[in-house]
């Protein structure tokens, strides 16, 4: 991955937990490795913990965040989320991803989708 891209996917999921907090979900953690891959966000609402997918693009030409997250993704996103639930005893849980369109110095545009898995 380019320095550009890994600027671009920073920024997006910066941007991602910001409208997260203003929505009324608490941010756990960010960036949390596990053996099945980087959970981007870590949120909570009520008793409900959501592990987030952030996709990141600088122009809307053809992106479908949705598309983008293939079955061997969606895959890794589930394990990553059964690992951590497991380590941490957590009972409820979801899976969401968060589409940030524009780029720095922008007004992005976010896209929510709950319950992506």
């Amino acid at each position: 991955m380019t320095k550009y891209k890994k600027e671009i996917g920073a920024w997006g999921e910066s941007i991602a937990a910001d409208w997260l907090a203003e929505h009324g979900y608490q941010i756990v953690v960010r960036n949390v490795r596990t053996p099945y891959g980087e959970i981007d966000i870590i949120a909570q609402q009520g008793d409900v913990t959501i592990f987030v997918e952030v996709k990141t693009l600088t122009s809307s030409k053809e992106f479908f965040p949705e598309k983008n997250i293939t079955l061997k993704k969606q895959q890794h996103m589930l394990n990553a989320a059964q690992y951590y639930t497991a380590e941490h005893e957590i009972d409820h849980f979801q899976i969401d991803a968060i589409a940030v369109e524009g780029k720095p110095g922008s007004k992005p545009i976010i896209t929510h989708f709950e319950n992506v898995i």
